[in-house]
């Protein structure tokens, strides 16, 4: 294939890219600063959200650009920026939606680290069918009060504040009833409870609202236009999910909980397998490593899985890279994101077994007394919840169905019955 001008010159920018960083780094980086005074370094500087507009903490790059970045501080040694829901959903949703004020309270504590997130979504009854949420926010003076229960929340244990999607108005359509908030999660009206799983660790928890409150300058995106952030949210997520990160984020985690600020950042930086460790490149490096080490890397059906590993993940973040492309000229993107769900669902699965059949008998092992430590194991543990998190694997279906292929949606009128009216749940009214 022909290398075009335009090849060349974009290989020419990431080249004083990648120039410009390292100097940067060789002046800056630090090991012994604390997190929160190297994340300040790295925020203010933009390389902590490149992609981010440059008047809000970032350079305005392109996530191939972006991806550079990410390269150039793994090489340097340095700590990444602040990992979890802030950088991924809360920060792109607050730019496209949010108004300059508050870009200017939220932006500069995500992209620092100051201040984790969590999000308040899903409900007890209103999983795949989000729209039926029944939490409700009423308003009262310069404030709304929020009533409601949230469940399979991430990180809600650790979190400063919460992406909270309430109903607003019940005489309407569900979608058209729903709107979007910023709500601080520590006040006496929220209570999170951890849900156990079956690795043993608690990553999701189920959130009750009391009386919470929130303020009307928290409302993002405008009163009832809630569904239209939340897609935002949701599409930045399942783009996340699939292979659409940068592989940036470093182990440390951002807020006022976790107590990782006042913490050395170069007791952050970590080579080998961690916590984090899902699915694509990270994972097949650590099965290559421990299929040498166990004498199963000549195996061809082995080999041959590992591959196909390779090429979903490849595939994936292409996907990514293409719809985020045509949103940046103005184009519309496809199911390309949901695709990348699903194929982020399979990787897991297929993560898994390669993991399994390379233990052999030691699958049956956990911690220390298994090869790898029984990071192998914790990940065929926790793979069923990838098919259900950030949308199901059958949501993921409908959506490509209807919306790209142009199938027909089940029939029913909750488009354009007022809400109070469907008989969703016993809290409508």
């Amino acid at each position: 294939m022909a290398v075009t001008e335009a090849d060349t010159s974009t290989s020419d920018s990431n080249d004083e890219l990648r120039a410009e960083l390292a100097s940067w780094l060789e002046q800056q980086w630090d090991p012994e600063l604390t997190v929160g005074e190297w994340w300040d370094r790295l925020a203010t500087a933009g390389w902590a959200t490149p992609t981010w507009p440059e008047e809000w903490m970032g350079r305005g790059l392109a996530r191939d650009a972006g991806v550079v970045v990410a390269g150039e501080l793994k090489k340097a040694g340095a700590l990444g920026p602040p990992a979890g829901l802030g950088l991924l959903l809360a920060g792109p949703t607050i730019i496209a939606h949010g108004d300059d004020e508050q870009k200017a309270r939220y932006l500069p504590a995500i992209a620092k680290g100051q201040e984790a997130w969590c999000q308040l979504f899903s409900e007890p009854g209103a999983g795949s069918d989000l729209a039926s949420l029944q939490c409700r926010a009423v308003k009262d003076g310069e404030e709304w009060i929020v009533n409601g229960q949230k469940v399979w929340t991430s990180g809600g244990q650790y979190a400063d504040q919460g992406m909270l999607i309430a109903r607003t108005d019940v005489d309407v359509p569900k979608h058209a009833g729903i709107s979007y908030f910023a709500i601080d999660m520590h006040q006496p009206g929220i209570d999170v409870r951890p849900l156990k799983e079956m690795t043993g660790r608690a990553l999701f928890n189920e959130v009750f609202l009391d009386d919470a409150r929130v303020p009307d300058a928290a409302l993002i995106g405008g009163l009832n236009k809630g569904w239209g952030a939340a897609m935002t949210t949701l599409a930045n997520e399942r783009a996340g999910l699939g292979g659409g990160g940068t592989g940036a984020a470093s182990a440390a985690f951002p807020g006022t909980v976790m107590g990782h600020l006042e913490m050395r950042a170069g007791d952050f930086v970590k080579g080998g397998a961690t916590a984090g460790m899902a699915t694509g490149g990270r994972s097949l490096e650590f099965l290559q490593h421990l299929a040498g080490e166990l004498g199963k890397l000549d195996d061809r059906a082995i080999r041959q899985r590992m591959m196909e590993l390779y090429t979903l993940d490849q595939i994936s973040k292409w996907s990514v890279q293409r719809a985020k492309s045509a949103k940046a000229q103005g184009g519309r993107p496809g199911g390309e994101a949901n695709i990348a769900k699903l194929t982020m669902s399979k990787m897991m699965r297929l993560t898994r077994d390669i993991g399994l059949d390379v233990l052999g008998p030691y699958g049956t092992l956990m911690g220390d007394a298994s090869p790898g430590g029984g990071m192998l194991q914790e990940i065929a543990l926790f793979a069923p919840a990838v098919s259900i998190y950030g949308g199901s694997d059958e949501v993921q279906k409908n959506i490509i169905g209807e919306r790209v292929l142009g199938l027909p949606k089940e029939p029913n009128d909750d488009k354009t019955r007022p809400f109070k009216d469907l008989k969703v749940g016993t809290q409508n009214g």
